[in-house]
């Protein structure tokens, strides 16, 4: 059967740019396939299931984060109640540019999850993505809207149930979620702030998180970040004293290795960092990912591709907004 025959088929897009590879097939963004087109090689079907359905780049249509703070609400709709008692309850949030968002900023929260679950009296209940304002006036940095969008785009997946034939929503595993809050901010917002932010909602708001047998407990709330962020809290002037004992003592951080650091000499050498390492969790990369956001912007002014390094749903949104095409200044990073 010739696939451009079948009733839904979609044609791929005229617009599309180097971003991405030619393919047979391609949805419009907010198209669901029929699931019953092509979801399996076939005599009939001569494309993979991979070409036929392409399944991450198709949003799902949930609600929103609001673009303005008068219609900001606090997404909870992921978090969970605690499993085991015995463990204490815990959230994790990024804070950051995101600009954009890549698969290492949702790789980070898997990895941290590993870890966690094997090293630690943790249970994580949720984890959140908190993009900095406009106000960090740092280079490359994409308007506050777009950039809480496309996290909200990297949340969300598909999942195909074979049982079903259907095509069901999943997002990330169904714990990641993005808040608006920091970036809707009129002025920049240091981080003990968003921590506090967090705590406030989850654990004043809401009365934290409810057990299996309907008790509440209060949550911990960590901030997780990668070695670039610790080391730079030893730099004479980017961290005020009282911020780093307040996010360090009160809420904890987690730190993902990058290639070639090592956390655990800078934590010996710092005075702060030293005195609350133990509410320090340093999560080594045992597959080392080095993809930048930095790097992504480049290669898209440069005409290069970027599949693989972004979800599909975040590059097409990337194309559709013309984003980082301006001139952007960068040290050599290659």
């Amino acid at each position: 059967m010739d696939p451009t025959l079948a009733p839904d088929f979609i044609p791929p897009s005229q617009d599309s740019t180097k971003l991405f590879h030619s393919r047979p097939f391609s949805a419009k963004p907010g198209t669901l396939h029929n699931p019953k087109v092509f979801l399996s090689s076939s005599d009939d079907n001569p494309f993979p299931l991979k070409s036929a359905m392409d399944l991450e780049e198709i949003p799902t249509g949930i609600i929103r984060q609001a673009t303005v703070l008068e219609d900001y609400r606090f997404a909870d709709h992921l978090l969970t109640p605690l499993v085991d008692e015995t463990k204490e309850p815990l959230v994790i949030v990024a804070c950051g540019s995101f600009s954009p968002v890549t698969y290492l900023h949702l790789r980070i929260f898997e990895m941290a999850l590993d870890n966690i679950r094997e090293s630690t009296n943790y249970e994580v209940i949720g984890g959140y993505y908190s993009p900095v304002s406009d106000n960090y006036r740092k280079p490359g940095l994409a308007l506050a809207q777009h950039r809480v969008r496309m996290c909200e785009l990297a949340c969300e997946r598909t999942r195909y149930n074979e049982t079903l034939i259907e095509i069901e929503i999943d997002r990330s595993s169904s714990w990641l979620m993005v808040d608006a809050w920091e970036s809707l901010q009129g002025q920049y917002t240091r981080t003990a702030v968003v921590l506090d932010h967090f705590d406030h909602e989850i654990n004043e708001v809401r009365g934290g998180t409810k057990t299996k047998n309907g008790d509440f407990r209060k949550v911990k709330i960590m901030l997780l970040a990668g070695g670039d962020l610790i080391e730079s809290m030893g730099e004479p002037d980017v961290w005020a004293d009282e911020d780093l004992h307040h996010i360090l003592g009160r809420y904890g951080c987690l730190i993902v290795e990058r290639t070639g650091s090592d956390v655990w000499g800078f934590l010996l050498a710092h005075d702060i960092l030293y005195k609350h390492r133990k509410n320090v969790v340093v999560i080594k990369q045992l597959i080392y990912n080095d993809i930048s956001s930095t790097k992504v912007r480049l290669f898209i002014r440069r005409g290069m591709s970027v599949e693989y390094l972004l979800p599909n749903s975040v590059i097409r949104y990337i194309t559709k907004n013309k984003l980082y095409l301006s001139p952007e200044r960068v040290k050599y990073i290659l």
